[in-house]
């Protein structure tokens, strides 16, 4: 391969891996949001499922795309606020309740979506070329030939990191997820602003989800996401709870997952399943070195994820 050659093959798998990566990167903000105000979501993957499904189905009957990413982004909401009623004010084990609500989401989007397979999406999110940007070399086609849901989410990385760490609001997320307790002293509405956020990062996992089915793939089929909704749980731990870090992974992610079909393309002699498993290997050895207990006070877990808090037992 001359380098001419190669430019180009880089050139295309990076731009590529954007729109591949954008639907993990809405999933993956969506639960660093949750897990930072201390609430575990196993939930993101049927979330991602109902706002693809919802999404496209909003999209068939209104011609609109927009409209149906509004109508994921209200599906995911709703999902989120199912997991936030059950594990903030009734204390449900977190873990147990995002599995249910996976399971629910994936059996449920498959019954109601038995009828729109196959169907062509009459509305879809295309590459939008951005004046003079989009004209650069090599950079244009990467970063700026790319549809609208992936231009918001070049704004929402660096708007959520400046709002985390930069913000009055963002240190009070960051205290729900280190020490409510501390937090309910301040004066800060614990419950209330953990329901929010676990709303507001459902409504992300669910746009998410509708980047799928409204622009990377645009249709719906059973089980579209993939697994898609793990590997985010999974790259939150990988950034360390830092949207700059979650946009970094999911990109990585996307660059391994356009690469190994740009590779098949290519015709070269490796076994397409190898090829197929490569993006999930990585995030799965990302995850395990990630979770080690020295890892993960290096990168700065919320030392209260996952646990209820009930103010009366406040110490």
């Amino acid at each position: 391969m001359d380098d001419v050659t190669s430019l180009a093959f880089l050139t295309s798998v990076l731009a590529a891996a954007i729109p591949a990566a954008t639907a993990i990167l809405y999933a993956c903000l969506g639960e660093l949001l949750c897990e930072r105000a201390g609430i575990l979501n196993l939930g993101v993957e049927g979330m991602m499922l109902m706002g693809a499904l919802g999404g496209f189905a909003v999209t068939v009957w209104t011609d609109r795309a927009w409209l149906g990413a509004l109508a994921a982004l209200g599906i995911g909401a709703a999902f989120g606020a199912l997991h936030a009623v059950l594990t903030v004010p009734i204390g449900a084990n977190q873990v147990v309740s995002g599995l249910a609500l996976t399971l629910f989401g994936a059996g449920l989007s498959a019954f109601l979506g038995r009828d729109l397979v196959g169907r062509a999406a009459p509305d879809s999110f295309g590459r939008l070329h951005v004046p003079l940007l989009g004209d650069l070399p090599e950079l244009g086609p990467i970063l700026f030939r790319q549809n609208a849901l992936v231009y918001l989410s070049y704004a929402l990385v660096p708007a959520l990191w400046f709002f985390v760490y930069r913000t009055r609001p963002g240190l009070h997320l960051r205290a729900l997820g280190e020490n409510p307790g501390t937090a309910d002293a301040l004066g800060l509405p614990v419950a209330a602003l953990r329901v929010a956020y676990v709303v507001a990062g459902g409504a992300l996992a669910g746009l998410g989800g509708a980047v799928i089915s409204l622009a990377t793939n645009p249709g719906w089929t059973e089980n579209v996401t993939a697994g898609r909704g793990y590997i985010a749980v999974a790259l939150v731990i990988f950034a360390g709870w830092n949207p700059l870090r979650a946009a970094f992974g999911a990109y990585l992610f996307g660059a391994v997952e356009a690469g190994q079909f740009r590779l098949q393309g290519a015709g070269v002699p490796i076994s397409s399943f190898f090829l197929n498993m490569l993006p999930y290997l990585f995030t799965v050895a990302a995850l395990v070195l990630a979770s080690r207990p020295a890892a993960r006070r290096r990168i700065g877990a919320p030392a209260a994820l996952g646990q209820a808090y009930v103010r009366e037992e406040r110490a």
